[in-house]
């Protein structure tokens, strides 16, 4: 059975996601959490743009590959020190899918486009980096915001849905409003747009 350079990416990346240690529960069965994350990435994709090109499709289900080897606890306190690891994160995503899509058939030009994706660059310009960066912001609003709300101070909290807002599309805004929050969140969602 001949698969095509695209299964072949998805299912070798697919299998560095499911090397991550930590673990999450979904439906009663434990699960790699970075696959499971890549999953829900996807899943947002589908939703946003069910006809996105495989090389959207690949840098959205990559922008967080083999993520746990460098925990954020590694980079200083701060702003400046998680800004720092997200930007390292993203070049380590990028160059390692790249390096298996071209292992797996894709042309230099189509990996470093994967790689420039999940890098962020060109976001707000660029359709498929505008995606992953969509994807992104609804996974956390999704299943990280409430957790989160509970550990940052009320301003601060703000300021960050101010910022995650400023990031989305008018079609990931849509698909946001649309999302099942507690009373409280939905309150501190409202306020910071208010």
């Amino acid at each position: 059975m001949t698969t095509t350079p695209f299964d072949q990416a998805q299912a070798r990346l697919d299998a560095l996601h499911a090397e991550d240690p930590r673990r999450v529960e979904v439906d009663g069965a434990s699960q790699p959490q970075e696959l499971w994350h890549a999953g829900r990435m996807s899943a947002w994709l589908e939703r946003l743009d069910p006809d996105a090109a495989e090389l959207v499709q690949l840098a959205v289900h990559n922008q967080h590959l083999k993520r746990w080897e460098v925990p954020r606890s590694d980079y200083e306190e701060g702003r400046i020190g998680y800004l720092t690891w997200r930007r390292d994160q993203g070049k380590r995503a990028g160059q390692l899918a790249a390096e298996v899509m071209r292992a797996c058939g894709y042309s230099d030009a189509d990996a470093d486009e994967v790689a420039r994706m999940i890098r962020k660059q060109g976001l707000g310009r660029d359709p498929g980096t505008q995606a992953v960066e969509d994807c992104a912001c609804l996974v956390f609003l999704e299943n990280y915001f409430a957790d989160f709300s509970r550990q940052v101070d009320h301003d601060h909290l703000i300021r960050i849905v101010q910022m995650t807002w400023k990031k989305m599309s008018p079609a990931a805004h849509q698909l946001a409003l649309g999302l099942p929050m507690s009373d409280e969140a939905r309150a501190i969602v409202e306020e910071a747009l208010g």
